[in-house]
């Protein structure tokens, strides 16, 4: 029987994960269905439970149910419990399982895809909501020099901070306007983006020769990737990202690991 399996938020339809996963699927011979699911503002729970009574067997989690996810998950990875927000869950028959694939994602595509190692570089993480804590232990782990948090409100940076200042690395929490200078890789967490902005940060954060990655792709991310390109710096958009953490995912839930390059190919070759 085809397993299934679907990508739950609101909006959803603009979602590319169903052709990501068909693709995962095809090449390595996985015998799965993956959709969209439209679940209600208010109504995340029941419909994500409806879809696993009909014997799904598991899904994405996009926004704004991540923390949501968090609490419906009796069993969760560390990254999961480090992040407190879960953006893949496993149907298993002894309760559901929750992952955060995000910041795996985010650091395979920067050192696979865009061969930017991130051990001794200086990181800029600009916000501090769900989507930075998401990816801030990966970033760790990968052994930079230094990861700054800078958001609009200092107290939210500090707290993100806190909750990861155990990992190892330097670690400090700034406000927008007072983010460093010189960073190597500056990565935007925030939904600027959505709004056609520019940049939520000064251009002296880019150092010579900086990547500049934005987690939004499409049309959403061009301002972000104009003002990185206006400023010497390399532009990168999340479509990278978006592929890399579904491979996590699609790993997470098949034990088998895709090959991510022909996928992100197709993708950027599409009209």
């Amino acid at each position: 029987m085809t397993d299934r399996y679907a990508v739950v938020g609101n909006p959803v339809e603009h979602s590319r994960s169903p052709a990501i996963h068909a693709m995962f699927a095809a090449q390595t011979g996985q015998d799965l269905a993956y959709e969209r699911l439209l679940a209600p503002l208010d109504g995340f729970e029941p419909a994500l439970r409806a879809f696993a009574a009909a014997g799904a067997r598991g899904c994405n989690v996009t926004v704004p149910f991540k923390f949501d996810a968090f609490a419906l998950a009796p069993r969760r990875t560390e990254r999961a419990q480090l992040a407190a927000a879960v953006n893949t869950l496993r149907f298993d028959a002894d309760g559901w399982m929750g992952d955060n694939t995000d910041g795996a994602g985010l650091v395979n595509d920067l050192q696979r895809n865009a061969g930017r190692p991130l051990a001794g570089l200086r990181v800029l993480l600009v916000g501090a909501g769900g989507a930075a804590a998401g990816v801030l232990g990966s970033l760790i782990a990968a052994g930079p020099a230094c990861v700054t948090v800078v958001n609009r409100t200092l107290d939210k940076a500090s707290s993100l901070v806190s909750s990861h200042a155990h990992l190892g690395v330097p670690l400090a929490a700034a406000t927008l306007a007072d983010a460093p200078a010189a960073q190597h890789i500056i990565v935007n967490a925030t939904s600027t983006s959505l709004a056609g902005a520019a940049s939520p940060v000064d251009a002296r954060v880019l150092a010579p020769g900086a990547l500049a990655l934005d987690m939004m792709y499409g049309p959403k991310a061009q301002g972000f990737l104009d003002w990185a390109a206006a400023h010497g710096a390399e532009p990168r958009d999340g479509l990278g990202m978006l592929v890399e953490q579904a491979a996590e995912a699609f790993f997470f839930w098949r034990g088998v690991r895709p090959d991510t390059a022909p996928v992100l190919a197709a993708l950027r070759s599409a009209p």
